[in-house]
C-alpha cells in the first residue's frame, strides 16, 4: 500500500508508483471525489473533455428528448423526499 504525510500546509506528495497508476506528471491536476462518507477516490483531471466525446455512446440506446429526462429527473426527486 502506499502512503503519503500531510504536512502543515495541508500538502502531500503523491507516491511515484500512484502517479505512474494515473498517468499523471508535474503541474497535472487531480480531483479528490467522495465515494462514501469518509472515502475518496483519487482521479486524474488532465484529460481535455473533448476526448470524453463518444465514450458513452451505445447506438442500440434510442436518443431522449429532454422532456423525458426532466420527466426522469422529477420522478427521481419525488421518490427521495
Amino acid at each position: 500500500m502506499a502512503t503519503a504525510t500531510v504536512t502543515s500546509k495541508g500538502q502531500i506528495t503523491i507516491p511515484v508508483r500512484v502517479r505512474e497508476a494515473l498517468g499523471v506528471e508535474s503541474g497535472d491536476r487531480i480531483e479528490f471525489v467522495e465515494i462514501e462518507e469518509g472515502k475518496f477516490a483519487i482521479v486524474a483531471a488532465t484529460r481535455s473533455i473533448r476526448e470524453l466525446k463518444g465514450m458513452f455512446h451505445d447506438p442500440r440506446r434510442k436518443p431522449v428528448s429532454i422532456e423525458e429526462m426532466n420527466a426522469a429527473i422529477a420522478r427521481r426527486a419525488a421518490e427521495s423526499k
